[in-house]
């Protein structure tokens, strides 16, 4: 080193330079990228309002968990769920729900190597009276999920996860579609 080189303390990563110091590039760029996303408008994503004030299901298996899901997401707002369909302002009606996989792929000696995971779910939204409020939805959703026999236990786990995703988005898409309904003022 000569006379006027200065030495610069390495970081614990092995480098040297600001990018690790307190007050260093690094932490301005942080706060750079904190400032922007206030400014922009971001925000974390609100339960959709509902414009009814009560609510029944309909149609669902006994145990479906996609009724089960939709009774967690409707309780976290204002509407009310009701049992007796006559009595509420909008009525959601399941016409058909299924889960099930087909083979994608396979080898030659008939080993499945790929499934393809779908979810489906028909239904309406109606009225007390019948009235329908939105046509026939028919929601489709796919995973596809590679397979080996060697580790069956965890690809079935890792099914579960899959199919519990789908229906937290069918469920999403639902709320969504609710939000979208206008009931007319009785009178």
């Amino acid at each position: 080193m000569g006379p006027h080189a200065r030495s610069r303390p390495l970081l614990p990563d092995g480098t040297s330079g600001t990018f690790g110091r307190p007050g260093g590039v690094g932490r301005r760029a942080a706060l750079l990228g904190l400032a922007a996303l206030a400014g922009c408008g971001f925000e974390l994503r609100r339960e959709p309002e509902l414009a009814f004030k009560t609510l029944a299901l309909t149609g669902f298996a006994p145990e479906s968990p996609l009724a089960a899901g939709l009774k967690r997401q409707i309780r976290r707002t204002p509407v009310q769920l009701v049992d007796d369909p006559a009595r509420a302002q909008v009525v959601l009606e399941a016409l058909h729900e299924h889960r099930d996989r087909t083979v994608v792929a396979s080898t030659s000696v008939g080993q499945v190597r790929e499934w393809q995971l779908r979810l489906g779910f028909d239904y309406l939204i109606r009225t007390a009276d019948g009235e329908l409020l939105a046509p026939k939805v028919e929601l489709r959703l796919a995973r596809d999920m590679n397979y080996t026999e060697t580790t069956a236990l965890a690809k079935e786990q890792e099914a579960a996860s899959l199919y519990n995703a789908m229906q937290s988005d069918a469920i999403a898409q639902v709320m969504r579609r609710l939000a979208a309904v206008t009931v007319r003022a009785p009178g």
